[in-house]
C-alpha cells in the first residue's frame, strides 16, 4: 500500500547562495545612486579635512601626532560607519518579506549569514580603498605624505582592512537582526559604536593611564588601528607604545570569527522586538 509522503527538498550548495547574496547587495548598492555618491563622496570629503585642515599642524604639541597620525583611524570609521549602515538592509529585507523567503529556503544558515556580512563588508572595503588612494595621492599632491610604506605595506593594510570589515560588518548584522526599525538601530550604532571608534587608538594615545586606557585596550578595534598604523607609517612599537603586528592581526582575527559565530547563532533564534 502505497503511502502519501511529500519528498524533502534537497539542501541548495553553499557557496551559491554565498555569492548570491553577495551579489543582490553589490548591487542594490550601485542601483541606489545616493549610496554611491555618499561612499564616493565620504572618502573625498574627510581626505579635504584632513589634508587641508591638519595639514603641517601639531596636535598637542607632539612631533607625531600630526594629520598623518589620524589617517589609520580615519579609514576605520569609514569601514566602520559603512559596514554597519550595509546592515540596514536586514531590517528592510525583513520589512519586504525577502528575508523569511531566505530563512525557510533549504539552505544553510551560515551561508545566508556570510553573503550578507561578505556584500557589506566589500561596499565598506570600496570606500576604503578610495580613501587609502587619496591618502598616497597627498603625497603625490606634494602635501605631507600620509602613506609612508611600501607596495607591500598597502597589500598587508588591504588585507586587514579586509578583515576589519567582515568583524564590524558582523557585528553589524548582529545588532540589525535584532532590530525592527531603523531608529532603533541608529541608537544603538550612537551609544555603543560611536564610543567605540572614538577609543580604539584613532584619537587618544593606547598609553594613557587610569580607566580610559584599559578600555582602550581590551576594545578590539584598537589591534584594527594600531595595525594599519605598522603598515601605512613608519611607527616603532615601543616608543608608540602599539601591541606587536602579530597581536594586532590575531585579535583582529579572533574578533571576527567571534561576531560571525555570534551572527551566526543569532540567525537561528526568533526575535520578538528590538533587542528581545
Amino acid at each position: 500500500m502505497a503511502t502519501n509522503v511529500q519528498p524533502t527538498p534537497a539542501s541548495v550548495p553553499a557557496l551559491p547562495v554565498v555569492f548570491t547574496l553577495c551579489e543582490r547587495e553589490l548591487v542594490r548598492f550601485f542601483r541606489q545612486s545616493n549610496r554611491v555618491f555618499g561612499a564616493l563622496g565620504q572618502p573625498i570629503i574627510f581626505w579635504l579635512l584632513f589634508g587641508a585642515g591638519l595639514r603641517g599642524a601639531q596636535v598637542g604639541g607632539g612631533s607625531n601626532l600630526d594629520y598623518a597620525h589620524f589617517f589609520p583611524g580615519t579609514l576605520v570609521m569609514i569601514l566602520l560607519f559603512t559596514a554597519i549602515f550595509a546592515t540596514i538592509s536586514i531590517i528592510e529585507d525583513r520589512r519586504e518579506g525577502f528575508l523569511q523567503g531566505v530563512l525557510v529556503a533549504p539552505v544553510p544558515r551560515w551561508s545566508m549569514v556570510m553573503g550578507k556580512i561578505l556584500g557589506g563588508a566589500l561596499i565598506a572595503m570600496l570606500q576604503g580603498i578610495i580613501f587609502l588612494f587619496l591618502g598616497w595621492l597627498t603625497g603625490a599632491l606634494g602635501w605631507a605624505s600620509i602613506l609612508q610604506t611600501s607596495l607591500g605595506g598597502v597589500i598587508g593594510a588591504i588585507a586587514l582592512m579586509f578583515v576589519i570589515s567582515i568583524a564590524l560588518t558582523a557585528l553589524g548584522f548582529l545588532i540589525a537582526w535584532r532590530m525592527d526599525s531603523t531608529q532603533g538601530f541608529h541608537a544603538i550604532m550612537s551609544v555603543f559604536l560611536l564610543p567605540m571608534w572614538l577609543l580604539s587608538g584613532a584619537f587618544f594615545p593606547m598609553d594613557v593611564s587610569g580607566w580610559l586606557g584599559w578600555v582602550i585596550r581590551i576594545n578590539p578595534l584598537t589591534y584594527g588601528v594600531a595595525g594599519l598604523r605598522y603598515y601605512l607609517q613608519n611607527v616603532n612599537a615601543i616608543v608608540d607604545h602599539l601591541p606587536s603586528i602579530s597581536t594586532c592581526w590575531l585579535v583582529t582575527l579572533v574578533f571576527a570569527g567571534l561576531t560571525f559565530a555570534a551572527s551566526w547563532w543569532i540567525a537561528g533564534t526568533r526575535s520578538t522586538g528590538d533587542l528581545l
